[in-house]
């Protein structure tokens, strides 16, 4: 495939020269997915002042992003059940490689980096097998060299912890398949898990809810500096149950779950769509686009601090100054410092730093 010879030659070349840094790519903090007023799906870089540093076409709907930890290149993962993951050139603006899912496998619409860039881990989807799988590329090849089992199924957020040697899986325990487009297959047999792994597939560690919350999807997740990772749930039972949609914890700990105050929760119809962590602050923030509603609770006890309105919020990222907040209106916003920042695009689910 021409993009990714190009991109091999890419690489070799920059043996014997400098790197471009993410500063060349106009020094962005945080990369988007988004569809503009003409239809057309595109990945968005954003400084944390909500201005655009770029906007680079995708082939389709996009989910979330993977950035580089080294280079300003740029992973857009198509929204699930999609097959394609494109490495964008965030200077340059130019695909320089499609990862396309392996037959009988699906993207997640989330992926992570090795410490050194080399290798991108996605969540996919082993549809006929009714399992989820974790597959390992090489980004010198744009090659997908190996998989190994996600602990569950349905495994969607993917995160490298700080210690630069362990993955934290998502597994969000719901079957689909796409045949059935976006239908939930197993409802009644859910098993939600966190998993740890090492970086060759070696499970260290997997935490399970209640047999009582077995229908709680653990989706997207938020790693601190110190290792404390939150998770944001999205519950598939009644929805007069009041389930918690926020859980703290560390490897080889146990969970603490939050629930959200009665009326609050009531509003978000038991759908948390994202999770940020400030760790210096000791607080974690999640979105809810349903209730148009974002809240921020202490890590250590879990108390709500203080909520937010804002219409179809969803993505949500830390910075030095608090949480920002992008909608589906198209608005960025500091809930700390108070400013809106109004784009003509919909931004889509998840705000990801770089």
């Amino acid at each position: 495939m021409t993009g990714r010879r190009g991109f091999l030659a890419g690489l070799l070349a920059a043996g014997a020269c400098p790197r471009p840094t993410w500063a060349e790519a106009g020094a962005p903090a945080f990369l988007s997915a988004a569809r503009a007023s003409d239809g057309r799906y595109l990945l968005c870089g954003l400084r944390a002042s909500g201005d655009l540093a770029f906007a680079l076409p995708l082939p389709d709907r996009g989910h979330a992003a993977a950035a580089h930890p080294n280079q300003p290149l740029a992973v857009g993962f198509a929204r699930r059940p999609g097959r394609f993951a494109v490495v964008l050139d965030c200077v340059t603006g130019q695909e320089t490689a499609r990862l396309e899912a392996p037959e009988g496998r699906h993207f997640y619409g989330h992926g992570a980096f090795s410490p050194d860039g080399a290798h991108l881990f996605t969540s996919e989807n082993d549809y006929d097998a009714a399992r989820g799988v974790i597959g390992v590329w090489s980004l010198g090849s744009g090659k997908r060299l190996t998989e190994f089992a996600s602990g569950g199924v349905g495994p969607h957020d993917i995160k490298l912890m700080p210690d630069g040697q362990t993955l934290v899986v998502a597994n969000g325990g719901i079957e689909t398949h796409p045949d059935a487009g976006r239908t939930k297959l197993n409802i009644p047999l859910m098993a939600p898990n966190l998993s740890f792994f090492d970086l060759d597939g070696a499970l260290l560690d997997q935490q399970e809810l209640d047999r009582a919350l077995h229908k709680n999807s653990i989706r997207h997740l938020a790693v601190a500096p110190d290792g404390l990772v939150g998770f944001a749930m999205q519950w598939q039972g009644d929805l007069s149950d009041d389930p918690p949609l926020l859980g703290l914890t560390r490897q080889g700990g146990t969970p603490l779950l939050v629930t959200p105050p009665a009326a609050e929760a009531k509003r978000m119809m038991g759908y948390a769509g994202s999770v940020a962590l400030l760790s210096d602050r000791k607080e974690v923030a999640i979105t809810s686009p349903r209730g148009g509603l974002a809240q921020v609770f202490d890590t250590a006890t879990g108390a709500l601090k203080r909520s937010f309105d804002m219409a179809d919020v969803c993505g949500v990222a830390a910075t030095a100054q608090g949480f920002l907040l992008t909608s589906g209106t198209g608005d960025i916003t500091s809930e700390a410092l108070g400013w809106t920042a109004a784009h003509a695009l919909q931004w889509d689910n998840h705000l990801v730093p770089i």
